[in-house]
């Protein structure tokens, strides 16, 4: 038995952390503690050019050591069997935002490359974009602006449908995701009647949560407020369609912070218009909304451009989420919010 045989297995070398976000992302992302973090696990390969196939492939497989870890931002190329090529030590795709499908291809798990994502850095400021989106509805905030921006009188300003207060409101919820259950926490607390359709929801989980789980028609017939937070899959395509969306009381309220897939804009609008509905909405079949959109000039309808979860405080817990998990890699622990190959069955 040699000498070299009885010292203790040297641990591999990180490898160098490649960083594909740009600066404007960057700044956004990472505090200056959480880059140090960062800097300070491995050597780090920075691409501006975040969006560029050419420019990623040479930072993976660029001089000094080998690129063992990819930090990805939303506009990233498709990890393919080619660009993969570029990074035959890669053991881990970090991506700081949520679903990974436009980015992530089946020969990263082939290649038995790891994947995770911060998705769940976004759950508290969009379940709070819910919420409040939920009061504006009950208290028709948006008709009042609205008839006091274009110039309606006083008395013509104040008419609106009846209001309603948050305590004992009928609340449904379609997807406890993790989103889903950050509203659900929120509104509870203020006193709603929460109902939940998600197939998947166990009855001992919806009675630790507090929540009543009921087939999505009930949940759609009996909610003042419908709030929109399950996830977009193939199946879930127009999850809300022209029957369901009917189902809804007169003068109830649709919250969609989620994806537009899982509604169908055009029977939304067709209810809106109507004015049976009313609508807030930050997710749209088409984005940017076009300025000449039909839902832009309604007066029942809410509208944000799909900055639900852009708080500088959730910007962060992105950044940290993701040098948090490319730490725990390196350092040989189990990721924390590790998502497999099921994934890359959402479509974003």
């Amino acid at each position: 038995m040699t000498g070299s045989a009885d010292r203790p297995a040297r641990r591999p070398a990180p490898g160098r952390v490649v960083v594909a976000v740009p600066e404007r992302l960057r700044a956004v992302f990472f505090t200056r503690a959480a880059w140090n973090r960062l800097a300070a696990l491995a050597p780090l390969t920075v691409v501006d050019a975040h969006d560029d196939r050419e420019a990623v492939a040479a930072a993976l497989s660029g001089p000094g050591d080998t690129a063992r870890v990819l930090v990805t931002a939303w506009g990233a190329p498709r990890l393919d069997a080619g660009l993969l090529a570029a990074a035959p030590d890669l053991g881990l795709v970090a991506h700081t935002g949520g679903a990974v499908s436009p980015y992530v291809t089946p020969e990263v798990y082939d290649r038995r490359v790891r994947v995770t994502q911060a998705g769940a850095a976004m759950a508290a400021p969009v379940a709070e974009v819910a919420l409040t989106f939920t009061l504006s509805l009950l208290h028709r905030v948006h008709r009042f602006d609205h008839a006091l921006r274009s110039g309606a009188d006083w008395a013509t300003a104040s008419a609106a449908p009846p209001r309603h207060e948050i305590r004992g409101c009928p609340v449904g919820v379609v997807g406890a995701s993790r989103t889903g259950r950050a509203y659900l926490t929120l509104v509870r607390a203020l006193g709603a009647r929460v109902s939940v359709y998600d197939p998947f929801l166990t009855a001992p989980e919806a009675e630790r949560l507090g929540v009543g789980v009921a087939p999505l028609d009930e949940v759609l017939r009996g909610s003042r407020i419908v709030a929109v937070h399950a996830p977009a899959l193939p199946e879930t395509r127009h999850l809300l369609g022209a029957r369901e969306l009917a189902l809804m009381p007169d003068g109830a309220g649709l919250v969609n912070t989620a994806r537009s897939w899982l509604v169908d804009e055009s029977a939304l609008l067709a209810e809106v218009r109507s004015g049976r509905l009313d609508a807030a909405l930050d997710v749209y079949d088409s984005e940017p909304l076009p300025t000449d959109h039909p839902l832009r000039a309604l007066p029942n309808v809410l509208l944000t451009p799909h900055q639900a979860a852009a708080t500088v405080q959730g910007r962060y817990a992105l950044g940290d989420s993701t040098v948090a998990e490319v730490e725990r890699f390196l350092g040989g622990l189990p990721l924390l919010h590790a998502v497999g190959r099921e994934a890359l069955a959402r479509v974003e």
